[in-house]
């Protein structure tokens, strides 16, 4: 015998009540929300106070000026330029996306986006610690930025001809370098085979190693990080013997400091005396530090 459907509750009134009055409330947010945004819309483009008029005048100047701008040839090579040069990479793309090897390549993508995950998650604090410290040396250092922008600029202008030569030089020995580029994939292309099974020799070879030498790396690790839980407080009392010692060498250091600084003015003071056009000739000043 089949089963029985059992028959559906009947909502009961307070239910009823309660979600006429969530649809109420939600409808009632609805319509506040597209009054306000009516309202920002009539404000905005209201000609009273002069600001739509103003929008309305800022808006026509902005699309005669693009207008203007992308009629003129240059706009128009620039157009036709970036147009071709999309089409030849989606010319030249489209085969590699339907090549055998691509397939490989995206699951060698997938698993190492699936493995670099991790890492990521791992190393975000202290990426967003050093972009933070980064910005702020940049913020700090922002007055030497012009003249190492234009010591680039004066290398990339003295490198211009280089690389043109260059350029010139190779284009016009594009039959030698086709030689060459044939030469050395004939001499190649033997060798090929070989490296391969050298390579699956060295795999497996390598891997071995590697599960032989895994444990012992794990026993030695595990003893390091047990010598240096062990040598914690040694190494904490070290830090702090060290900082309290710096702390009172300081006053020395500045002491020593103010005094040079004493002795080099002085000195300065009196060989300026000494050379000064109103000092009689033939007279030497001979200089002590006090």
């Amino acid at each position: 015998m089949s089963p029985v459907p059992s028959i559906p509750l009947i909502p009961s009134r307070e239910d009823v009540v309660r979600m006429a009055r969530n649809t109420t409330d939600i409808t009632g947010q609805l319509l506040d929300t597209a009054g306000n945004i009516t309202r920002i819309a009539v404000n905005t483009f209201d000609p009273r106070d002069g600001s739509g008029a103003e929008v309305l005048r800022v808006l026509r100047e902005t699309t005669a000026e693009l207008a203007e701008a992308s009629a003129s040839p240059q706009a128009q090579e620039a157009f036709y330029r970036i147009v071709d040069t999309l089409t030849r990479l989606g010319t030249s793309g489209a085969p590699l996306a339907v090549h055998p090897v691509s397939e490989p390549a995206q699951a060698l993508l997938a698993a190492l986006g699936d493995s670099l995950l991790p890492i990521l998650d791992a190393v975000e604090p202290a990426v967003e610690e050093a972009a933070v410290a980064l910005g702020e040396l940049v913020e700090a250092t922002s007055p030497l930025l012009p003249a190492a922008a234009g010591v680039a600029a004066g290398a990339v202008l003295a490198l211009t001809p280089v690389v043109r030569a260059a350029a010139d030089v190779l284009r016009s020995s594009s039959p030698e370098l086709r030689r060459i580029a044939d030469a050395l994939t004939a001499a190649l292309a033997p060798l090929l085979p070989l490296q391969v099974a050298l390579a699956e020799r060295a795999a497996a070879a390598g891997a071995g190693v590697v599960r032989a030498g895994l444990p012992p790396l794990a026993d030695l690790t595990e003893a390091a990080a047990a010598a240096m839980t062990a040598a914690r407080p040694l190494l904490i009392a070290s830090e702090e013997l060290l900082v309290s010692g710096l702390e009172q060498l300081q006053p020395v250091l500045l002491a020593g400091a103010s005094r040079a600084g004493r002795v080099a003015r002085a000195a300065a003071v009196r060989v300026s005396a000494a050379v000064s056009p109103a000092a009689e000739r033939g007279v030497v000043v001979a200089v002590t530090p006090v």
